[in-house]
């Protein structure tokens, strides 16, 4: 695919979930967020169970202390409270691209 039809692809299909092959035979699934000269930008969903759960809790991680998420109060021992990330940020070449195929999105 030449790097003009590979832009103008991932621009129609923009903010769509969409499947990445490169030429180096990497498969990489998100959300085109943007597509410039050179790049495109994908949302890349941060793998987990199904259902959306991961190991961790959404206190970053589980409960080590009798099934609370905390032990004392913050400064002494507790935790700040950070949420997790949902995706990542993926940047491809447009001149590697070789496959792009819609996904369904559930």
């Amino acid at each position: 695919m030449q790097k003009h039809e590979a832009k103008s692809l991932c621009q129609q299909h923009k903010y769509r979930y969409v499947l990445i092959q490169l030429n180096d035979g990497t498969v990489h699934d998100g959300i085109i967020e943007n597509v410039d000269d050179d790049y495109v930008y994908l949302a890349i969903p941060v793998g987990g169970k199904a259902g959306g759960e991961s190991e961790t809790r959404a206190f970053g991680w589980g409960y080590p202390y009798y099934g609370y998420p905390y032990y004392g109060y913050f400064p002494y021992g507790g935790y700040p409270y950070y949420p997790r990330r949902r995706f990542y940020r993926g940047i491809f070449p447009l001149v590697a691209l070789t496959v792009l195929s819609l996904l369904p999105y559930y």
